[in-house]
């Protein structure tokens, strides 16, 4: 009989005792090069052996207080009586990796599965912050469907400069275009970029980061605040000694992605979703977990779900605050009570910490109604994320109303096309670039397989010329993906994209676009004799790499309304125990 009355029978058999429960040469083996670091004998007793999968690197800045964060990881591991073992995988660092940390996303999410695959792990505890590496981690966990529970890093302080609230990403956007404006100086340019990130965390605008954080929260593979608890703030490093307690416990219960990851998880993160204001980015990385686990979920999805949904946070890019003030007032969970509250939650969905999602929200407070506003009186009314079809993108594409100008929702304007990101820099200050506010901006050949990696360059900087003359916003149409923290009327993540042959690879100079975001349309004023005479004669461009990684990439990465995953990528193998290694 244990301590906590039961028998040793009655227990289930860990994943780790294959490895460390053995009385042969192989546990000798096993067990004698852990001792190195001054292991006893009883941590390899049938205890829960617990992976700290950590995504800390000092080329991701975002997540360089990741050593601290696992350190506390570890505490909750051992309070509840498991054997921590930190181990580290890819770190996409969105700020520094070239081309795109989102060519990187499916290798890393690799990195992960097999790591948790191939290691004596029963639970795993994910660290994860910076864009990308949240999608990369829970793709990974999800496929290898062991135990899980997700830890975001957080998000940084507010930014300040010259007394004002700054927000990162966002204002280096509108301070670049001022740069270019002649409005600001380089000094002062320069001031702003030490004003700006003062303290270790992620993006504190609802970008990407902090949009995944708060879908980790939603799809209920997070504690309740995991979303936006600052990274510097103690209670940061409380909900990891949580998480570190509570994998154990999930662990015993077996719990995995696969019970949390129901259809039920991703209808409530998508209303989330929209409710945050939160980036585009979450509909590819979204749709990527769907197909790991099993769920059919498709772009229609985010319209049928989160189209009436108003946009509840006033946060930068769409609104005026940042993560900090969010937290304060109340986080992720007031914005799930008034979904709730409205019977737009399915309430039963189960959690991490075993309560459903409506036990962890029905009574979460909201302390500042500026922040977070209420469904009578909205941010901003049915502004969840859109997905446009027609001729131009009859896959889909996506916009964000909440961060696009009301006056161009509906517009017909003259193309103005660039067959690549070189060329459009180049023309965008030339003032002789034959374009006016009416225009519409078209950009070729930035998708998954074009880039490669569908980079965040779709918010293309508007021509110099129109900055001076006041212009701040036109539309723009690409297969390229935007960051989270950018704003204004663009239209993203064409499928196909023009690389694949997709009909915004045959755009020319000239041709009239009609946007209509309420009728939820795209289309090309180009007749179809004209445009199949235009594919006649239109040659794919050759591959940006003949080799490596890049080339397999190229040759196996899915379209954007796939969820840009590889093929070969979607389902789950699981957790199956492999062959011993000698």
């Amino acid at each position: 009989m244990n301590n906590d009355g039961s028998n040793d029978k009655d227990k289930k058999k860990l994943r780790s005792q294959s490895w460390f429960g053995r009385q042969d040469k192989m546990g000798f083996y096993y067990r004698s090069f852990l001792k190195n670091s001054g292991q006893p004998q009883d941590r390899f007793d049938g205890r829960p052996v617990i992976g700290i999968c950590n995504t800390w690197s000092e080329l991701t800045p975002c997540n360089i207080h990741f050593r601290t964060l696992a350190e506390h990881v570890r505490y909750g591991v051992l309070d509840a009586g498991g054997y921590p073992l930190e181990f580290p995988v890819s770190s996409l660092g969105e700020v520094t990796m070239r081309p795109t940390a989102m060519l990187f996303r499916n290798l890393a999410s690799m990195d992960v599965e097999e790591a948790i695959r191939a290691h004596p792990l029963d639970g795993v505890v994910l660290l994860m912050g910076c864009d990308k590496t949240t999608p990369a981690l829970l793709m990974g966990a999800a496929s290898a469907d062991l135990p899980a529970i997700g830890v975001s890093g957080g998000p940084q302080l507010r930014g300040v400069y010259r007394g004002q609230i700054i927000g990162s990403g966002t204002n280096i956007i509108s301070m670049s275009e001022q740069l270019r404006a002649g409005e600001v100086t380089l000094e002062e340019f320069h001031e702003a970029e030490a004003g700006m990130n003062r303290s270790s965390g992620s993006c504190m605008t609802m970008g990407t980061a902090s949009t995944m954080a708060s879908m980790v929260e939603a799809l209920g593979l997070g504690l309740p605040d995991n979303a936006a608890i600052p990274a510097v703030d103690a209670r940061r490093n409380l909900l990891a000694r949580m998480a570190g307690r509570r994998i154990v416990e999930l662990v015993k219960e077996d719990v995995k992605p696969s019970d949390i990851l129901t259809r039920g998880a991703f209808e409530n993160a998508i209303r989330a979703l929209a409710a945050i204001g939160g980036s585009t980015n979450a509909v590819v990385h979204l749709l990527a977990l769907a197909g790991r686990v099993g769920v059919d979920l498709t772009l229609a999805d985010f319209d049928d779900l989160g189209r009436d949904i108003h946009c509840l946070v006033d946060l930068m890019p769409s609104g005026r605050f940042l993560m900090e003030d969010f937290y304060y007032a109340g986080g992720l969970p007031a914005v799930l009570r008034a979904l709730g509250e409205r019977d737009l939650l399915n309430k039963d969905a189960r959690t991490v910490n075993g309560r459903s999602i409506w036990e962890n929200v029905e009574k979460a407070p909201n302390w500042n109604a500026e922040v977070i506003t209420s469904f009578d009186a909205p941010f901003k009314a049915d502004a969840g994320i859109a997905i446009l079809k027609g001729n131009l993108a009859p896959d889909g594409a996506v916009i964000k109303p909440s961060a696009a100008s009301p006056e161009l929702m509906i517009h017909t304007g003259r193309a103005v096309v660039f067959e690549s990101v070189e060329e459009m820099h180049h023309a965008v200050n030339d003032d002789a670039l034959d374009i006016d506010a009416t225009c519409i901006m078209v950009l070729k050949h930035c998708g998954p397989k074009g880039y490669p990696g569908m980079a965040e360059v779709g918010n293309m900087p508007l021509p110099s010329k129109l900055l001076r003359e006041g212009v701040r916003d036109m539309i723009r149409i690409s297969d390229a993906r935007m960051s989270g923290t950018a704003y204004g009327t663009v239209v993203l993540h064409v499928a196909p994209e023009a690389t694949a042959g997709g009909p915004l690879a045959l755009v020319r100079n000239g041709d009239m676009i009609t946007l209509d975001v309420p009728a939820r349309s795209l289309h090309l004023h180009v007749d179809e004799a004209e445009l199949a005479a235009r594919r006649a004669a239109w040659v794919a461009p050759e591959p940006h790499a003949s080799r490596g990684y890049q080339r397999l990439y190229i040759d196996h990465v899915l379209q954007a309304d796939r969820g840009a995953d590889f093929d070969f990528l979607v389902g789950r193998t699981g957790s199956p125990v492999p062959r011993d290694n000698h």
